[in-house]
């Protein structure tokens, strides 16, 4: 592919997102939001989700993201939207265990309608006297049936849309993109048994419930999602075992994010990784970032907000 544009961490930050592809430098949509860039492909690299704070717009994101994979697979590009740790957190429902990564407004947004509707009518009746209603929401949030039904539906109307039509990790070129990383383990499988564990762990999840199985690569720390040591490994100390992960994946590259760097879009080894995670939404206060990669030049893309 003569053009690949790599995208890091949104978070739920909407109007970024949207920013970064508008912005002449990258040229991916129109004011419209319709995709015109051509061949290129595009790389979101996971984490969508979660800590988006009172900006949070996961769903729009992921509305946007769908249109856009038409539009472009159309004009001859490609959208690819890789899983996150933070998607597979929000699908298997354990994202609701921690209490700064699923929003209230992210809750409420993947509620169904009627349900959403109905609560809250029900907190207007119960605060008439008094109160607050969204403290009536956060309660909600820790009520186990209500956080059953938030997974339900989300699952129901984007989980398996994630789960069973977008991959962990792909290379394009020379060059692997992954949302934490690829450590010597999972270097030696073809990517495509990758693919297909995820794939298959998050059907037997839908099926029989992600606490009833024994999870081989879901949740795993040393798995693509969740590896993080090509981040923090120091350089040049771990040359050797970044030169043979490269070489036992046919690469000569890799892309990764889930580290967050809010000053800089660090490559290490050299050049040979590249770190993308830059705290573009605002709850890090980083910066608006993308890696342009064009003819095999990598060229990292800045703008501050």
């Amino acid at each position: 592919m003569e053009k690949i544009i790599a995208i890091g961490d949104l978070h739920s930050d909407y109007e970024h997102f949207i920013t970064i592809l508008k912005h002449k430098g990258i040229g991916l949509i129109d004011d419209a939001l319709h995709w015109i860039g051509g061949k290129t492909h595009l790389v979101q690299i996971g984490d969508i989700m979660d800590r988006g704070e009172r900006e949070d717009r996961a769903k729009d994101i992921f509305d946007l993201i769908k249109n856009l994979e038409k539009e472009a697979a159309a004009a001859g590009g490609m959208v690819h939207m890789l899983i996150g740790n933070h998607e597979e957190m929000n699908i298997t429902g354990i994202a609701l265990q921690y209490a700064d990564y699923v929003t209230l407004k992210q809750f409420k947004d993947f509620l169904p309608e009627k349900y959403r509707k109905e609560r809250e009518r029900e907190f207007k009746k119960r605060t008439e006297d008094g109160g607050n209603i969204e403290d009536e929401w956060k309660k909600l949030m820790d009520d186990e049936e209500a956080r059953g039904v938030y997974v339900e539906n989300f699952n129901l109307l984007y989980g398996r849309w994630i789960a069973e039509e977008h991959n962990a990790v792909i290379k394009i070129n020379d060059t692997v993109f992954v949302h934490g990383g690829i450590g010597e383990k999972y270097s030696t499988w073809p990517l495509k048994d990758i693919n297909n564990l995820y794939y298959l762990e998050f059907q037997k999840g839908f099926r029989e419930g992600f606490n009833s199985f024994r999870a081989k690569i879901l949740w795993a720390e040393d798995g693509p999602l969740w590896f993080r040591y090509l981040a923090t490994w120091p350089d040049p100390l771990y040359a050797s075992q970044v030169n043979q992960i490269l070489a036992n994946l046919g690469a000569n590259h890799m892309v990764i994010a889930h580290t967050p760097d809010i000053k800089d879009i660090p490559s290490r080894f050299g050049n040979k990784i590249w770190v993308i995670d830059t705290g573009i939404s605002r709850v890090y206060r980083g910066f608006l970032s993308a890696l342009i990669i064009k003819n095999g030049i990598f060229d990292p893309w800045k703008l501050t907000y």
